[in-house]
């Protein structure tokens, strides 16, 4: 074999080298679990949702993060669940997610007293006196999910809209853009538990 020839027959097979050791560890820790269960990198990125599907306008604004706790993230699998049966796709997840997130921060809230904002509560923070529900529906993420998706699906041409806008369509919110400053952790955490 010719030097030039085993020069580039290297270098090849470092890049794939670092490039495992760079990538391995990080889809290792993401997808732990499918790995662990026999899946292989490949299987378990195949069945990740499409991210252009996501988050089909780009995220918008500065993007805010919270770490989750137990609690909070099983309201997240609650919301995709929901969303799964309600027969909607992976961006009504999104928009489901990120409204949860600005609302609520994923908590189940029941009423705050003078904190409180009217009479708001759950996820998404409705109100029974506007008609969402009452306060035992409305403090039930499926419930709480579903009465937000079917806001969500009179909104005409909401697949096509930023996410903050068919959010505040449906939630009328004090503060209409706030929504998107979730949009990228939502669509992580779609990516992450769609398929799970």
């Amino acid at each position: 074999m010719n030097t030039m020839l085993r020069k580039s027959v290297l270098g090849v097979a470092g890049l794939a080298f670092a490039g495992g050791m760079f990538a391995g560890p990080v889809a290792a820790q993401v997808d732990g679990a499918a790995l662990g269960a026999g899946k292989s990198v490949a299987a378990v990125q195949a069945d990740k949702p499409d991210t252009s599907r996501l988050v089909p306008h780009g995220v918008q604004g500065e993007q805010s993060r919270i770490d989750l706790d137990a609690e909070q993230t099983a309201n997240v699998k609650a919301i995709i669940a929901a969303t799964k049966k309600a027969g909607m796709d992976e961006r009504a997840a999104v928009v489901s997610i990120a409204t949860a997130l600005q609302e609520s921060k994923l908590e189940n809230l029941g009423h705050l007293g003078d904190r409180n904002d009217h009479d708001s509560q759950g996820l998404f923070q409705q109100r029974p006196s506007s008609g969402w529900g009452t306060v035992e529906q409305i403090t039930d993420p499926e419930y709480s999910t579903t009465a937000f998706l079917k806001g969500l699906k009179q909104v005409d041409g909401w697949q096509d809209m930023p996410l903050t806008q068919a959010a505040q369509t449906v939630q009328v919110s004090a503060y209409p853009d706030h929504y998107a400053q979730w949009e990228q952790q939502a669509a992580d955490l779609v990516t992450q538990h769609w398929n799970n």
